[in-house]
């Protein structure tokens, strides 16, 4: 089935943010790699990838784990916020229509034809990039960091999301560009449509390159 039929059939749809619907990974990329380099770690965009979709916390242990540094509880906590920062700074200067090709005319479609839109994020910055972007008005819900306990690969912030806009599971569709948000897709009993311009994920319903293709494909 292609991403159009599958949008199509859907009740509701449910969007990954970063690599989705704006390009804010690099600024995480900056702002982690500027971590690392405080404990002589030379993080590259290979463990970059491993971090997508996964949460802050989550992700600094793991940096942590490959640069071989033990802190304490207490200073992880400050650590992660220095990163937020960090990363905050670069947000700030986003501004309207900065969002991925396909972006707009795809919320806009669905909007037209009374699908159910839903943000399910592990970014704890969700509703700030959205306002900077311009394009928040267009969701119906919005499930993030801040409103799950579990990251993906479990399947809470979908759940969440399609509980939060009133419709089944089995009706929903995740647009994910990361493996863990397949599976966490897939754990929640919905389809998927991979953004995935690398062919690097595996276990999707459909795959495109952006959200462009979405609406020409048939």
């Amino acid at each position: 089935m292609n991403a159009r039929k599958i949008i199509d059939e859907a009740t509701a749809v449910i969007f990954d943010l970063d690599g989705v619907l704006v390009n804010t990974a690099i600024f995480h990329y900056q702002a982690w790699r500027r971590l690392a380099k405080q404990f002589n770690f030379d993080f590259t965009e290979v463990e970059n990838e491993q971090l997508k979709g996964v949460s802050r916390v989550d992700s600094l242990n793991l940096i942590l784990k490959w640069a071989n540094k033990e802190v304490p509880i207490e200073e992880k906590e400050q650590l992660a916020t220095l990163k937020n920062t960090w990363y905050l700074e670069l947000v700030e200067n986003m501004r309207n229509g900065d969002v991925l090709p396909g972006t707009i005319d795809l919320l806009t479609y669905l909007k037209t034809t009374d699908k159910k839109i839903a943000l399910g994020s592990a970014s704890k910055n969700a509703v700030r990039i959205l306002e900077k972007t311009g394009i928040l008005h267009y969701f119906d819900a919005i499930i993030d960091g801040n409103a799950v306990r579990h990251s993906k690969p479990d399947p809470e912030v979908f759940l969440k999301a399609a509980a939060e806009v009133g419709v089944a599971p089995a009706t929903s569709v995740v647009l994910e560009d990361a493996q863990a948000g397949i599976e966490a897709a897939r754990a929640a009993n919905m389809q998927v449509i991979a953004v995935d311009k690398s062919h690097v994920l595996t276990n999707y319903n459909a795959r495109v390159n952006d959200l462009s293709e979405i609406l020409i494909s048939e």
